[in-house]
């Protein structure tokens, strides 16, 4: 299996077996031994050397071969997301370090293979990104590399427009049962509580009423619309819908696959890295690091796990998560009463062996993505230890200093962050806008504005796949405001917010 010399395979059985004794579970691990410049061009493939030609991928490998050669950056391994999974060693890289990278390597496999939100990706990546690879040449070689290249620009520039969660529940995109249409007669009626006269305003408020009568004037005349249902993943709508030649539908299908196959990784990126260090930590101190190769351990894990405040290091943050995790169930500080104490001292004190935490890591390492992790084990007490808190530069001294202590301040900006990956998120709504085959989009706004310099180039790019004007509609400022491209001119309007029940912008009425 791979190039590697008689002492790095040793190594590599050694630690598999390490690995597999604490309970980890992952599948064949294939190493393979690369310079430092073969390593900078299998990442800037994002780990698959077998990719589609793109000028994006050279742009990548330039930035990381000038890192490299500068000592900005060193990348000391490279695994993938496949069965077999690949792991990329640096050549370069010290007996130490190739340990260190090995047991990272096996905590990343066991995450792959067992965590709920890579269940549906593709275990033959390698073999199905060979395919689309072989596919964008032919295409290049029928219809010119400059028309194929420019249209890949197009969909990269779009393929955030997904809906990550939709290979996990069912949005109903079919009609519903109960959708009607313009001629299946009168509207629907609000049903009443049954209540006596005197009582019926209290148990059925006119204003509740006239509110649910007008959400169930919305839902049908969105289900007469096309979508029948608010469609998040633009990029099939596209696909299903705007009028596309068959090679461009076809590299359309297959970039949007790659980044259904991508979007676990973004979703888990602190659990992901931080589990892979909570393991390699294990392995390196109690097992494969000798007396003489703990002070080079320590410095480059300290190198991974440096931070400094007003800054969020994935490692670190996902490692330290997990052992408090850890800590906390084995020293039994879950349940109704635990959580029901009020005293910070005593929460810090409270110390009910159970011996649960090993068990409770796994479980979360299974069912767990980056925003659920946060949100539900992010507690006072960790956030103090962790120095989560609001900074700021001291006017007088310039250094930074603590403006705010409270912590939910900070896990609030770190989970709008982390959903959607911090991309807006942006429905179809209409595609046959007024009747005349425009494409109506909205901004679901939750608190952020959209960069309309952005906002602009992205309708372009759904103009040159649409063929028709397109519009998204937005909020800014507290008004709702009109984005839109008919092909020659960008223009921005303000318009009247649209009714909330749909999906669109705007303030619901009270």
């Amino acid at each position: 299996m791979g190039n590697l010399t008689p002492e790095l395979a040793a190594l590599r059985d050694e630690t598999r077996d390490l690995a597999k004794s604490y309970g980890l579970d992952f599948y064949e691990v294939i190493y393979e031994l690369v310079d430092h410049d073969e390593l900078n061009m299998v990442a800037s493939y994002g780990g698959f050397p077998v990719r589609y030609p793109h000028w994006r991928f050279g742009m990548e490998y330039e930035h990381l071969s000038k890192s490299y050669a500068y000592g900005l950056s060193k990348i000391y391994e490279l695994v993938i997301n496949n069965d077999p999974c690949y792991a990329y060693l640096m050549r370069s890289n010290s007996i130490t370090e190739q340990k260190l990278v090995m047991a990272h390597v096996y905590g990343h496999c066991d995450f792959f293979k067992n965590n709920a939100w890579f269940s549906h990706t593709s275990r033959k990546m390698m073999d199905v990104l060979a395919n689309h690879g072989a596919k964008v040449r032919r295409y290049m070689d029928r219809y010119g590399q400059e028309r194929v290249e420019n249209f890949i620009d197009v969909v990269q520039s779009l393929d955030n427009l997904i809906d990550p969660y939709s290979p996990y529940i069912d949005r109903g995109t079919t009609p519903r049962a109960d959708a009607r249409s313009e001629d299946e007669g009168p509207a629907r009626e609000v049903k009443k509580i049954a209540a006596k006269d005197y009582m019926d305003r209290y148990i059925n408020p006119p204003a509740f009423l006239q509110r649910e009568k007008e959400r169930m004037q919305a839902e049908d005349t969105q289900a007469r619309r096309f979508p029948a249902k608010p469609a998040r993943d633009v990029l099939k709508f596209l696909l299903d819908h705007a009028p596309m030649q068959s090679w461009e539908q076809d590299v359309l299908a297959m970039l949007r696959d790659e980044a259904y196959y991508f979007a676990p990784q973004g979703m888990t990126k602190i659990m992901n890295e931080g589990w892979a260090v909570f393991w390699h930590s294990q392995l390196m101190t109690k097992h494969l690091c000798d007396a003489s190769e703990i002070v080079q351990y320590c410095d480059t894990h300290s190198g991974t796990l440096a931070s400094r405040p007003g800054q969020i290091n994935p490692y670190k943050m996902g490692v330290e998560l997990f052992r408090h995790i850890e800590e906390r169930w084995n020293k039994g500080r879950f349940g109704a009463e635990f959580m029901a104490c009020d005293d910070p001292e005593v929460r810090r004190q409270w110390n009910r062996p159970t011996n649960q935490g090993r068990q409770k890591v796994f479980e979360v390492r299974r069912i767990y993505n980056d925003v659920t992790f946060l949100d539900e084990f992010v507690t006072p007490e960790f956030a103090e230890d962790q120095k989560m808190f609001v900074y700021g530069q001291d006017p007088q001294t310039g250094k930074l200093m603590i403006v705010d202590r409270d912590y939910t301040k900070v896990k609030n900006q770190l989970l709008a962050a982390l959903t959607n990956f911090g991309n807006p998120i942006i429905k179809v709504i209409d595609g046959n806008y007024k009747n005349r085959g425009e494409l109506y989009l909205v901004h679901e706004w939750v608190g952020g504005d959209l960069q309309l310099d952005q906002a602009q180039l992205t309708l372009q790019g759904l103009f040159r796949m649409w063929q028709r004007p397109v519009h998204i509609e937005t909020n800014e400022g507290g008004k709702g405001r009109l984005l839109s491209f008919d092909g020659k001119e960008s223009t921005s309007t303000e318009v009247t917010a649209s009714h909330p029940a749909v999906g669109r912008v705007g303030s619901a009425k009270a």
